[in-house]
């Protein structure tokens, strides 16, 4: 889960989470058009799923909770120990 320079989150399935970071941040080619005009972002969290279908689903499931539920699941969570963007 990634939070945008306007504070907005966005979740998103990767198998390469810091090429991905990097695309979302306009360091490499890619990226989601949201986080496009939201730049930068930085990684809140991240797991780890068996395949890419219990990803996509994983996925799903947090998109379709409101932002209240998603920070709740945030607080739950260990802090995401992957190196943040650069400001």
């Amino acid at each position: 889960m990634l939070q945008c320079a306007d504070g907005s989150l966005y979740t998103g399935v990767a198998r390469d989470l810091q090429r991905r970071l990097s695309q979302h941040n306009g360091e490499r080619p890619g990226g989601a058009r949201y986080t496009r005009t939201r730049r930068p972002v930085r990684l809140l969290w991240s797991e780890t799923v068996s395949d890419r279908s219990a990803a996509l689903q994983r996925e799903f499931a947090i998109k379709r909770l409101c932002r209240a539920d998603k920070l709740r699941l945030l607080e739950k969570q260990p802090p995401c120990l992957a190196p943040t963007s650069r400001r």
